[in-house]
């Protein structure tokens, strides 16, 4: 791979604009992906709060967990619950969000495009490497009083 500049023009690069600019990268890449199997990144969230869960999940506990990690707010989170409602692939029983055997086979498809795409993410990248960056950029984070979301 060829990178934009030398080493030492990378050093006085700003790091939000490269923060930006990967985050943009692999949301596209993501989304795209999803995009393909109908499924849009909150919908892919919510499925992952419901699969495995046979008593459900109570939905204004999820949406208001899941819209803290994606830019969409709770009328996003709500969008994307019905979404998933309208298509099939989750029920609601008494507040309770299920996953359907349709919602489980769209989960499985898109679980393992996850896979693919994070492989084509993390070409030529080790995890020694992967997670060096990762704590640079919590560093930062903090240094700036941040805050980061802990999965």
């Amino acid at each position: 791979m060829q990178y934009s500049h030398s080493d030492t023009e990378l050093a006085g690069q700003p790091a939000g604009y490269w923060t930006w600019a990967a985050h943009t990268a692999a949301v596209t890449h993501i989304r795209a992906g999803l995009a393909r199997h109908g499924v849009t990144q909150p919908q892919w969230w919510m499925l992952n709060q419901l699969v495995g869960r046979p008593e459900g999940r109570d939905r204004a506990e999820v949406t208001d967990m899941l819209k803290g990690y994606l830019d969409v707010g709770a009328e996003g989170m709500d969008t994307a619950v019905d979404g998933l409602l309208d298509r099939g692939l989750a029920t609601l029983d008494g507040g309770r969000l299920h996953l359907t055997a349709d919602g489980a086979d769209v989960y499985a498809r898109c679980a393992a495009l996850q896979e693919e795409m994070r492989a084509t993410l993390h070409d030529g990248i080790d995890d020694e490497e992967y997670v060096r960056t990762l704590k640079v950029l919590q560093r930062m984070i903090h240094n700036v009083g941040g805050q980061m979301w802990h999965h």
